[in-house]
């Protein structure tokens, strides 16, 4: 584990930590203060202290800074965009070491800093693979271990917490909105797309994730190991590093239609085109938690006219009519109970109407992101044992490795 890694989640587990403090949870945020500090003795990393005492320092900054958000007392919308923006920072700096380190390899040179393992979640294939190898054959990838991790913490927040990776989390979704309202400044209008268009575009994202399900299930179980401990495994993530960085016109093309899609729609890459999109919309339908109306507080119920909650859905669902919200667009973002002008009338509640706080909803959020793999370091399925000499060699010759 980096510097970079090990502040990153000390510090949002702190702040987790913290955040049950602060809303009298005591016993709570003492629990989970001591399973930090065991888990720090355990390791007894050098690395770990200091990522611990640089969390603690980035507290007291924050604290002293923006205390109602150290709190965790201020709106729904504040609460999620801090989230949202402390995670893309994080891998906003992780991309900057990866990069050097990359860099660094490349011109021959032992690189001055460590790889952050925590780039393999966007091995998200690899990471299917490694898991059908786990599950089939009881065999764990040395390779890249936290790309399995990583997927299996994602499609634990679908089940358990709805979409809400989606709407606090993900790096992408953030620059989509970014996009959207840099084109809101020119272009006023919403330009959707008209209902008969939509629904088919909606599948788009469905036929990404069944073509990556096929290349998964279409590689035998025996051919994993091979896979798993051939030269393009052990470059995967510098493969879709040099994808990136040096595009071809098709890729560009790709790019600037993904661009426009995000501009033209609010969420419109969420919506159209993202496979971890698809796969969370179908695992939300198991999750316990939902949008839920309170029938006899709403507005409606009283004979006033009120659609708040339906116009402040970034995915445009019909909130005010429903008592239930099944939507599998729905990502848990809670702008509509937010809008809601009655509190008791809308909320992110389990079957009974039992509400989750915004402040519950985060912090379930950074417990499933920041505690496993934690967990998963303790244990030795994080870092990977490829050898910088290894990926040396095999960078030199990167264009003629294939699968």
């Amino acid at each position: 584990m980096t510097i970079t890694e090990s502040v990153t989640l000390m510090l949002a587990l702190l702040y987790g930590a913290s955040q049950l403090w602060w809303a009298g949870k005591r016993y709570g945020a003492v629990a989970a203060t001591v399973s930090l500090l065991i888990a720090l003795a355990i390791s007894a990393s050098p690395v770990l202290l200091a990522g611990t005492l640089l969390a603690i320092a980035g507290l007291a900054l924050l604290q002293w800074r923006k205390p109602a958000l150290a709190k965790g007392d201020v709106r729904i919308n504040e609460l999620r965009a801090a989230c949202q923006h402390f995670i893309a920072l994080a891998l906003l700096i992780v991309a900057v070491q990866y990069t050097i380190n990359s860099l660094m390899l490349k011109a021959g040179m032992t690189p001055v800093v460590s790889r952050p393992n925590v780039v393999d979640a966007f091995l998200p294939i690899a990471g299917a693979i490694e898991v059908k190898g786990i599950v089939s054959l009881g065999l764990w990838d040395q390779t890249h271990p936290a790309a399995a991790i990583m997927l299996g913490i994602v499609l634990l927040t679908g089940i358990l917490c709805k979409r809400a990776f989606c709407g606090w989390a993900c790096p992408i979704g953030l620059a989509g909105e970014q996009l959207y309202r840099l084109r809101k400044r020119f272009v006023k209008e919403e330009l959707m797309p008209p209902r008969w268009l939509d629904w088919p575009l909606r599948m788009l994202k469905y036929l990404l994730l069944a073509a990556f399900i096929y290349l998964v299930v279409g590689m035998p179980a025996m051919g994993i190991p091979g896979y798993l401990q051939g030269s393009y495994h052990k470059i995967a993530d510098l493969k879709m590093a040099l994808f990136f960085l040096t595009p071809g016109l098709i890729t560009l093309c790709c790019f600037a239609l993904i661009l426009m899609i995000a501009s033209w729609r609010r969420q419109g890459f969420c919506r159209y085109l993202c496979p971890y999109g698809a796969i969370l919309g179908l695992l939300s339908f198991m999750s316990p938690l939902k949008i839920r109306r309170n029938h006899s507080a709403c507005l409606l119920s009283k004979g006033m006219k009120c659609d708040k909650c339906t116009r402040a859905c970034p995915a445009n669902i019909i909130i005010h009519t429903k008592t239930t919200v099944r939507s599998d667009e729905c990502q848990a973002c809670m702008r509509c109970v937010a809008a809601c002008p009655k509190k008791e009338a809308l909320g992110f509640a389990l079957p009974g109407n039992h509400a989750v706080s915004a402040r519950s909803l985060m912090l379930g959020v950074l417990t499933i992101m920041f505690f496993l793999p934690l967990i998963a370091w303790l244990l030795g399925y994080w870092d990977s044992q490829t050898p910088d000499a290894i990926r040396m060699q095999l960078l030199q010759m990167i264009d003629h490795v294939g699968h």
